[in-house]
Formats: structure tokens, C-alpha cells, sequence
């Protein structure tokens, strides 16, 4: 924990969306506490009077921002660029204790230069960490349990998937979302459930083998370690199993199978978690929303279930929460 005690960074985004309204939603519903504060990274004047005259919220500007800019993409995209590689550097030198990052749009990241396609990228890259875990988490649903994912392949072509999938790279992003759970949402011995990649789970073979090819061979290496594995389910019925409590965790083969379940079920509170860096980093499952930004119409729920989750993992890291035996 940081000498400040809690300290959260949450980073606006892009100037242009709806990151900086809700941001400020967000925060001002967060009540005062004594061991938790926030910086905002973001542009000078960004934060009402209301916020700068809280005690636990400091905006740190890294950059100047004025709508009129000539080049919008690229001005806006190395703003937002700015405040995550500030909020990386506050976290790994300990004077913040998780980020929040606010939506980005990746054709303005690439307009300002910068090569990677994303925030995962950009975090593991600036990080040093060999690899990550894209995961998503709801932790309410309408049928009561939450709702997590690990994603083993992120933003790629679907075409492309069949060969990006491997047995390593199944059995390391496995390892990485299993200790995230441990670690930041604390459960003693979380158990997993893996989605198919074809349909019914390839049912014996019949439609696909990366099921028996890719996915069993990790599996079995996984289970030998001591990790809990409930098996291979197809698609369109695993994500049940977490919500009715029966896994803590499902492991997807793509992008799309889990991300179109949990933003129909938990459109608002959905929370995207970058697993296997040095701090929690959290973002919320939405982008920027151009057409409707500063027109009072974006909800903040799915920053504020951000921040929320941020916090409970950076005061579990500091010994503030107890471990969930489960």
C-alpha cells in the first residue's frame, strides 16, 4: 500500500467521448473516505469545481486540450496516450495503487503515432510483463452470480484464431487469469470452465479439433498443477455455470463468444481487467461514444463498477479485505 493509503489513478481517455462525463459521474458518487483518494489524468480544467474541491480527488493535466485542434484524431489520441503512460509510471513507482482507464478510440491512438493496437497492448508493453490476460467481469447479473472471462486471443480476425490458438498460449493466459482471481478477487482456489471453440464443443470431434488438440493438452497440464477445471462446455451454455456459481471463471477461445454475452447481460457494469500486470488496472466495457458525448446521455455505470472493482483489488494488495474461501 502506498504511504498516501489507497490511491487510485483514473485516466479520462479520449477528450472527445464520453470517458471525461462519466469519469466525473463516477467519482462524485464515490463517498469520502479516509485511506482512499484519486488523481484524475486528464487536460487542465477538465474536473468541475465540485470534484477539485474535494480532499480526495487531485487532477494531474498532462497535456492541453482545446476542441478546435487541427488534427483531432491525432491530437486527442496522444492526450489519452499521455495519461495512460502517467498512470503507468505513478503505478510502478508505488505512488498509485490501481488505474482506471478511461475509453480511447484505437484509430486516434494510431493517428498519434503509437503502434499498438490498445490499451492492453500499450500496458503490457510499457510494463515489461511477457504476457497479459484480457478479462472481463461482471460482478452482478440478472441471475444473481457474476459473471468473469479470460480471453485467449483479443483483436484478431475470427479467421485468424483457429492458428493463434496453442496449448501454451492456452495453458499461459490460464495461469495468468487463475492467479488473478486468487490474488485480486481473492478466491482461495478459483475453479474454471472452458467454452469451446466450435460448436457443442466440437461434439466428439465431429465439428472441429481444437478442443481434443488445443485445448485438452493445456488442460491436462493446468489440472497435474493443481488448478481447478471443471471441463470443456460448448458456448452457448457454459456461462450459466459461472452465473449459478458453479465456476468462478469462464476461459473463452475468442473475442466475441463471451464479450456479446456479458455486454447484453451487464451492459452497464461491465468492467474489462488487464490480468498479469504489477498493479489492477480496470477499464470500463464501453468506447467512446462519439455521436453522444457531452449530451447527458452516458451512463456511468460501467466506470463506476470500474472503479469499485479497482479499489477492492488495491486494498485486498494492501491487506484491507479478507480472502473468500471458495
Amino acid at each position: 500500500m502506498s504511504p498516501h493509503g489507497v490511491r487510485i489513478g483514473v485516466t479520462l481517455g479520449d477528450p472527445r467521448g464520453i470517458g471525461v462525463e462519466v469519469a466525473i459521474a463516477a467519482l462524485a458518487e464515490m463517498p469520502p473516505l479516509d485511506h482512499l483518494s484519486f488523481v484524475v489524468l486528464g487536460w487542465e480544467g477538465a474536473l468541475p469545481a465540485e470534484l477539485m474541491q474535494r480532499q480526495d480527488v487531485e487532477l494531474e493535466a498532462v497535456g492541453a486540450w482545446a476542441a478546435e485542434t487541427g488534427d483531432a484524431d491525432a491530437s486527442a489520441g496522444g492526450l489519452a496516450a499521455l495519461a495512460i503512460e502517467r498512470g503507468i509510471d505513478l503505478a510502478l513507482d508505488g505512488r498509485i495503487d490501481g488505474l482506471v482507464t478511461g475509453p480511447i478510440s484505437k484509430a486516434a491512438l494510431a493517428a498519434s503515432g503509437y503502434s499498438v493496437p490498445g490499451h492492453t497492448e500499450l500496458l503490457r508493453q510499457r510494463t515489461g510483463v511477457p504476457e497479459v490476460t484480457m478479462m472481463m467481469a461482471a460482478e452482478t447479473t440478472p441471475l444473481g452470480g457474476p459473471l468473469r472471462m479470460a480471453l485467449l486471443t483479443t483483436h484478431i480476425p475470427l479467421r485468424e484464431v483457429p492458428d493463434a490458438l496453442t496449448p501454451e498460449l492456452v495453458e499461459q493466459r490460464s495461469r495468468i487469469a487463475e492467479r488473478a482471481l486468487r490474488d485480486w478477487w481473492g478466491l482461495a482456489s478459483p475453479r474454471l470452465a472452458f467454452a469451446g471453440v466450435n460448436p457443442h464443443a466440437s461434439e466428439g470431434g465431429r465439428f472441429g479439433d481444437e478442443e481434443a488438440r488445443v485445448l485438452a493438452p493445456a488442460i491436462r497440464i493446468l489440472k497435474a498443477d493443481g488448478i481447478r477445471i471443471a471441463g470443456i462446455f460448448p458456448g452457448d451454455t457454459v456461462f450459466g455455470k459461472c452465473m449459478e456459481g458453479e465456476v468462478d471463471a469462464v476461459v473463452i477461445p475468442y473475442h466475441d463468444v463471451g464479450l456479446a454475452v456479458i455486454k447484453t447481460l451487464a451492459r452497464e457494469t461491465g468492467v474489462n481487467v488487464t490480468a498479469g500486470l504489477p498493479f489492477p488496472r480496470t477499464s470500463p466495457d464501453h468506447g467512446t461514444a462519439l455521436d453522444i458525448a457531452g449530451q447527458g446521455l452516458a451512463d456511468p455505470g460501467s466506470m463506476k463498477a470500474s472503479i469499485d472493482l479497482c479499489v477492492r483489488f488495491a486494498e485486498r494488495a494492501a491487506g484491507r479485505a479478507p480472502e473468500v474461501a471458495v
